[in-house]
Order: structure tokens, then sequence, then C-alpha cells
């Protein structure tokens, strides 16, 4: 169960990673509910997670997911670039998360 806890928190990270690119120096007060509640499911999952999963284990592949859903996000809702080296780094960093889960 902590994998799946883990996972949900870095989809709650890629949550809170794209609520800061609205939030406008925190002035626009729904991004920021939604940046701050988003902060605190993925942080408190983080932590429930850890308790069963070695914390650097853990924080590496609760990273691993919010960068590469973030950079997702970015790709298909904003236009950034998707060149392939970019491709090709994202699926080194699956692979690695990959490999922590299975060496955990």
């Amino acid at each position: 169960m902590a994998w799946f806890w883990l996972i949900v928190g870095g989809l709650f990270e890629v949550g809170f990673t794209t609520s800061l690119r609205f939030v406008d120096g925190f002035r626009n007060l729904p991004w920021t509910l939604a940046f701050l509640v988003s902060v605190a499911i993925s942080m408190g999952l983080l932590e429930l997670a850890s308790r069963n999963i070695p914390m650097g284990t853990a924080y590496a592949v609760w990273g691993g997911i919010g960068a590469v859903g973030t950079v997702i996000v970015g790709i298909l809702w904003f236009q950034e670039p998707s060149s392939t080296i970019r491709v090709l780094l994202i699926f080194a960093v699956v692979a690695a998360i990959a490999a922590l889960k299975l060496t955990a």
C-alpha cells in the first residue's frame, strides 16, 4: 500500500507544480488554495509512504514522478518543447524510478 500512496503523492506533486504556474505571486486565491491543498496532500502521502519505504528511495521516486508528470503537463497543455533528447531524458528518469522500485 505504501507504493500506492507514494505514486498518488507524486501525482499531487504534479498538481502543486502546475498550480504554481497560476498563483500570480499568491494573489490568485483559487490557484493558491489548489497549490496549498496539493502540496499538503503530496507531502502527507510522502510521509505516509516513507514509513515503509526507505526515505531516500521514497523521495527519489516521489520527486521523479512529480518531475516527469510536470514535464508531460507542460508539453501537453502549455506547448513546452518536446525535442527527441528531452523525451529520451524523461524515459531515463522513468527507468531510474522503475529501477528503484525493483531494488526496494
